[in-house]
């Protein structure tokens, strides 16, 4: 169910930064309902009893971890350098990230194993 909330914060996410700004956040309309539907199916898969929607869904939230924080940096140096339009998508961008790290460390903890282990 966590990974369906996951999901759902980012596909709002994606509308709050369109909200911003629509002429110039359309892709993050687009990212956040994209990835927001593909985590929110592979919760769905999991609730089912689908053991590799587990791994789909870890591997998606550690990929977009590492896009969010890319972003997140590039955003923030941009703020920095004196464009405070920007400040609401890095903030926006910071939230998807901080949220991606707490999906994973969920992801990896649950009792089960995500990766099969061999067994002798």
């Amino acid at each position: 169910r966590w990974l369906v909330g996951y999901g759902i914060f980012l596909c709002a996410m994606g509308v709050a930064g369109y909200s911003y700004n629509p002429e110039k956040a359309a892709t993050a309309l687009m990212s956040g309902g994209t990835f927001g539907a593909l985590s929110m199916f592979w919760g769905w898969l999991m609730m089912r009893g689908f053991p590799f929607s587990r791994w789909a869904g870890f591997v998606t939230t550690v990929l977009l971890l590492g896009v969010f924080s890319w972003r997140a940096a590039v955003s923030w140096e941009a703020v920095a350098e004196g464009y405070p339009e920007k400040v609401v998508p890095a903030i926006l961008i910071s939230l998807m990230g901080a949220a991606s790290l707490v999906m994973a460390l969920l992801l990896a903890r649950l009792p089960k194993p995500i990766l099969p282990v061999a067994s002798h």
